[in-house]
């Protein structure tokens, strides 16, 4: 495993995230093994939200740390809030501070390391997210802060009032889902289509480090694409690099990943220790230039 220094913060993480999302389904004995062998690969970051498995993922987690306390000191902890069941979103200052609370007597831990606002809340007031902020900063319940799914407005709407600065933004991303991307090849042409108000490269200049979710993905409807029948072209591509690097396709999404100078984080939502050993062998290929174009526009992309 190979780490960095996460921009705006004193913290060293694994170039890897564990995503927790679907450990609701595991036993607790199935759920430790995973952490263990995941510390043992040397992934330090861990990625959850209070949704997740409507706080079963979380509790499970926690179970591990009650058995393992003295694992907490080798993680970097991350969890997200704002999705209400029944409501949609909520960031107002009591919902965010009670979601903390919350979350971290499931963890069983005393703070959180990053706190990521889950979505956008249309009803965001930015005033009371940063009171909220403050409050948990000053409590020592959380160290840092981010967002997920969010555009360039609305994250300079939070920073306008909040003190501590938005460090993460998670937004899918991979070869099948590269619309941050397609945005800049296409600038000024007719096929050029803005859905996310450049956030690419908004994150690269303002040090706030994207985590790619469903890395594996086309989008939220759709299965994986790996192996998928409806895309030959970047299968094919994908068998070509791995048979080359001796890995899985799996691990050569995450070196294309990694390729982009914006040293993104990406999440590795697996329960599987077979997977996530796969996915993190990706850190150690280094992909060329003509090996990541060539994954990009597999598809048949057209270029200008």
């Amino acid at each position: 495993m190979e780490y960095y220094s996460l921009p705006q913060t004193n913290l060293k993480v694994s170039k890897v995230a564990l995503g927790c999302m679907r450990i609701a389904s595991k036993t607790p004995e199935e759920v430790e093994n995973l952490v263990l062998e995941s510390l043992k690969a040397g992934i330090n970051f861990f990625d959850h939200a209070d949704i997740y498995g409507g706080g079963k993922s979380e509790e499970l987690f926690g179970k591990v740390l009650q058995k393992h306390p003295e694992l907490r000191k080798e993680m970097i902890i991350q969890s997200k809030c704002g999705i209400r069941p029944g409501i949609c979103f909520d960031f107002s200052k009591e919902y965010i501070l009670a979601s903390v609370d919350n979350i971290l007597s499931r963890l069983q831990t005393d703070y959180l390391d990053i706190l990521l606002l889950h979505r956008p809340d249309a009803l965001m007031d930015p005033q009371e997210v940063s009171e909220a902020f403050d409050e948990l900063y000053q409590a020592g319940k959380v160290r840092y802060f981010g967002v997920s799914n969010q555009n360039p407005g609305q994250i300079e709407l939070l920073k306008k009032y909040c003190k501590q600065p938005i460090i993460i933004n998670q937004l899918q991303f991979g070869p099948a889902h590269a619309q941050m991307i397609d945005s800049g090849i296409y600038a000024n042409m007719d096929e050029g289509i803005d859905h996310d108000g450049d956030i690419l490269n908004y994150c690269r200049l303002n040090d706030i480090t994207i985590q790619p979710w469903s890395t594996i993905r086309s989008s939220l409807s759709e299965d994986t694409f790996i192996d998928n029948p409806k895309y030959p072209k970047l299968n094919e591509q994908l068998d070509k690099l791995a048979d080359k690097y001796n890995v899985s396709k799996v691990a050569i999404v995450t070196a294309w990943i990694l390729r982009h100078p914006a040293q993104m984080q990406p999440i590795a939502g697996t329960t599987s220790i077979k997977n996530m050993l796969d996915t993190i062998k990706g850190v150690e290929v280094k992909l060329t230039r003509e090996e990541w174009y060539a994954i990009y526009t597999a598809e048949d992309k057209p270029l200008p």
